[in-house]
């Protein structure tokens, strides 16, 4: 089962991560889930950072890293993304950020500019 983190979970119905992580269980997926404020979402825990989802026990292997937070929060967080080793990182509508980008197919992570839920309905995610 393909593991997606999702930086910047929330707990809101309305929100595009909220609606991501349910779409993405749907499909299949496994999700971790990190936002700052911690606690569970859907009955999931969410981790208050990067560094926690490194050190976790029974986890697979990230497959992917979907962003729903502020470019400058890519940026901080670029490193500890890149330390999970995803395969790819998907930068969501208004997460973009060209640098983060370079810096992550450096590495030889693939990065693409789309929207998690467009991928999933069209059967390309």
């Amino acid at each position: 089962m393909p593991t997606t983190l999702i930086l910047g979970a929330s707990n809101k119905p309305e929100r595009y991560a909220n609606r991501a992580q349910k779409q993405l269980i749907e499909n299949g997926h496994q999700v971790v889930l990190v936002n700052p404020k911690g606690g569970t979402i859907d009955g999931i825990k969410c981790y208050k950072q990067l560094s926690d989802v490194s050190k976790a026990n029974g986890l697979n292997k990230v497959d992917t890293v979907t962003l729903y937070v502020n470019p400058s929060i890519v940026e901080q967080q670029q490193q500890a993304i890149a330390a999970l080793n995803p395969r790819r990182v998907i930068f969501n509508p208004g997460s973009e950020h060209q640098q983060a980008a370079e810096y992550f197919n450096a590495k030889g992570i693939t990065t693409e500019n789309a929207c998690t839920l467009v991928l999933l309905s069209m059967g390309t995610y």
